[in-house]
C-alpha cells in the first residue's frame, strides 16, 4: 500500500486575530505582550510605564536586543525588541528573537505593539515569526508524538496594539503559505513520494477550488518530455509525473491564459543517480523538492486570498534513483519543445525535470514564467544560505524582482545570465550539453541551461533557492527548513507592479 504521509496540520493561523485599545483590561487578558521599539524610545504608553522604567534601567539598549520585564504578578510578560531603521530582514530577525523569548507556555493568547511611527511593518513582522514559531514540523513515534500534544504552541487569539494597519489577510495566507512548504519539505522520503504527493495535491486541490492535471509517465511520452522521462526511469516504480494546477479569478472554468506560471523542482529523493553522491551529500535530499512546495503553496494563498490574477502550478515530481533502467552520462535525450541533450552528469537531474515543464508550462502562453529550484551546490557556496539566487531573461524586470526580496525579507541577489557562457555548454552530438564537465559556476550554467526551454518572447525568473535549508533558521523561521520563496513570490505578484510591465 502506498505511503500516507501526515496531514498538514492546521496550527499555522490562531482562532482570532482582532485589533484592540491598550489599556489594563486587554493586558490582564494576555499571556504576554511583544513589542517592537526603536532603540532610542524613551518613552511608552502609559499602561507600560512602570515596567518601561524597569527594562530601560542601566545602559542603553542597543539595535537588534531584546529586553524582558513583568508586568504584574501573576501576569504577562513584556518582551521588548529594540531596532533601529532596518530593512525587512532585520525586522523578522528581530521579530524571531521575541518569539525565542516566549517559551512554551505563553501562546494562547498574546499581544503586539510596535512603537514605531507607522507600526505596519513591525506588526507584520511579529505576526510573521508568530505563525513560523508556533508551527511544528513531522514528527514520528509515541516520544514525538506525546511531545508534540503536550508542546503544541496552540495560538488562541493574537491582540494587535497601537499604529498600523497590516493586512490580516494576507499576512495569514502568507504565514500558511510558508508552513505548508515547509511541512511538505520536511516530510520523510518514505512518507511522500510521488503518489503520496500526488494524493496530497488532489486533496489541497480540492480544498481551495484549483483546477488540476496529473501528466503521468505515458501521457509525457506522448509529449516528448524526454529530460524528465530519462530522469525518472530509475526509480522503481512507475508513478512520477508533472502536476499542473490552475487558479482563475471569477468563474471556476475560466479558461484564460495564466498571467503567472509557478514552475516546482519536485524531486523527492536524489541519489545522484548513476553519478553516486557520497553519504553527507544524500543525507538531507528529500528536501529536494523544496521548489514544488514554494509554486505549490504560493498558488494555494493566491486562491485563499482571491487574488485578481490567472494562476498556474507545475510541479516536476519524481525521483532521481539508481538502477539498471537508470540514465547515464552521454546519453542523448530530446525535451518537449524539441531541443537535444547530451548528458554529462545524472546528478544535475534538475534541470533536466524542470526543461521539459517549463516547455510545457511555456505552451500555455503565460505573461510570466518562475521557477523555483534548490539546483545547484555552487549558488549555496556564492551565498551561503542567508540569500537564494535570482537569474532573468528580462533585465527590465530587475528592479521588481530585487526588491520583492527587499520588501519580504526573503532576499534575492541576482546573477549573470550574459550569453557567452552558453559556450560552455557547447556538445558536439546535441543541441546543447547538460552541464559543464566542472563545477565552476554551475548556477550559471544551470540558469542558461533552463533558459533554453522558455518559449521565446516569455519572461521569466528562475530561483535557485540556496536559502531552502540553514541550520539554525534564517530570520523568523526557528527551523533548519525555511519554506524560503514563498513570501517572495506573494510579495511579487501583490506587492510590486511586475505584472504591469508585461505585454497584456
Amino acid at each position: 500500500m502506498p505511503p500516507s504521509p501526515s496531514p498538514i496540520p492546521d496550527e499555522t493561523t490562531p482562532t482570532r486575530v482582532t485589533r484592540r485599545a491598550l489599556d489594563a483590561r486587554a493586558l490582564s487578558r494576555l499571556d504576554a505582550l511583544l513589542v517592537i521599539a526603536p532603540v532610542d524610545a524613551q518613552r511608552a504608553p502609559a499602561v507600560l510605564a512602570a515596567a518601561w522604567k524597569q527594562l530601560r534601567a542601566g545602559a542603553p539598549p542597543t539595535a537588534g536586543s531584546v529586553r524582558i520585564a513583568q508586568l504584574a504578578t501573576p501576569g504577562p510578560r513584556l518582551i521588548v525588541g529594540f531596532a533601529a531603521h532596518g530593512d525587512a530582514y532585520s525586522r523578522l530577525a528581530l521579530a524571531g528573537k521575541l518569539c525565542r523569548e516566549l517559551g512554551e507556555r505563553a501562546w494562547h493568547r498574546v499581544g503586539v505593539l510596535a512603537l514605531t511611527d507607522d507600526g505596519t511593518p513591525e506588526l507584520e513582522a511579529v505576526l510573521a515569526a508568530l505563525h513560523a514559531h508556533a508551527f511544528r514540523l513531522p514528527a514520528y513515534g509515541k516520544r514525538e508524538q506525546d511531545q508534540r500534544r503536550e508542546k503544541t504552541r496552540a495560538l488562541g487569539e493574537i491582540l494587535v496594539f497601537g499604529a498600523g494597519a497590516p493586512d490580516l489577510a494576507r499576512a495569514g495566507a502568507t504565514a500558511r503559505g510558508t508552513n505548508r512548504a515547509r511541512w511538505l519539505t520536511a516530510l520523510p522520503p518514505n512518507k511522500l513520494d510521488a503518489t503520496a504527493y500526488r494524493r496530497t495535491i488532489t486533496g489541497l486541490a480540492r480544498a481551495h477550488g484549483l483546477g488540476f492535471r496529473w501528466y503521468d509517465e505515458r501521457a509525457l511520452r506522448r509529449l516528448g518530455a524526454g529530460c524528465f522521462l530519462a530522469v525518472s526511469a530509475g526509480n522503481a516504480d512507475r508513478n512520477a509525473g508533472i502536476a499542473h494546477l490552475t487558479w482563475r479569478p471569477g468563474a471556476r472554468r475560466n479558461r484564460r491564459p495564466p498571467d503567472v506560471a509557478l514552475v516546482g523542482k519536485g524531486v523527492l529523493f536524489d541519489t545522484g543517480g548513476n553519478n553516486l553522491k557520497p553519504h553527507r551529500g544524500m543525507l538531507d535530499m528529500h528536501t529536494d523538492m523544496a521548489g514544488s512546495a514554494v509554486a505549490l503553496s504560493t498558488l494555494i494563498a493566491l486562491a485563499e486570498l482571491r487574488a485578481p490574477l490567472a494562476a498556474d502550478a507545475w510541479l516536476a515530481i519524481t525521483e532521481n534513483r539508481i538502477g539498471p533502467a537508470a540514465y547515464r552520462p552521454q546519453d542523448v535525450l530530446r525535451a518537449a519543445n524539441g531541443v537535444t541533450v547530451q548528458v554529462v552528469h545524472t546528478d544535475a537531474e534538475g534541470r533536466l525535470v524542470l526543461a521539459d515543464t517549463l516547455a510545457l508550462a511555456g505552451r500555455t502562453r503565460p505573461r510570466l514564467m518562475l521557477d523555483f529550484a534548490t539546483l545547484t551546490g555552487t549558488c549555496e557556496y556564492a551565498l551561503t544560505e542567508r540569500m537564494s539566487g535570482l537569474f532573468t531573461n528580462q533585465p527590465a524586470l530587475l528592479p521588481e524582482l530585487t526588491a520583492a526580496g527587499a520588501r519580504s525579507g526573503e532576499r534575492v541577489w541576482n546573477f549573470p545570465m550574459d550569453p557567452d557562457y552558453d559556450t560552455d555548454l557547447e556538445s558536439h552530438v546535441a543541441d546543447i550539453a547538460q552541464c559543464a564537465s566542472d563545477a565552476k559556476g554551475d548556477h550559471i550554467h544551470g540558469a542558461r541551461f533552463l533558459s533554453r526551454f522558455v518559449p521565446e518572447g516569455t519572461a521569466w525568473a528562475h530561483f535557485d533557492l540556496s536559502a531552502a535549508v540553514r541550520k539554525g533558521g534564517l530570520a523568523h523561521v526557528p527551523t533548519d527548513i525555511t519554506g524560503f520563496g514563498v513570501r517572495y513570490a506573494l510579495e511579487l505578484l501583490l506587492g510590486t507592479a511586475i505584472l504591469a510591465k508585461l505585454r497584456p
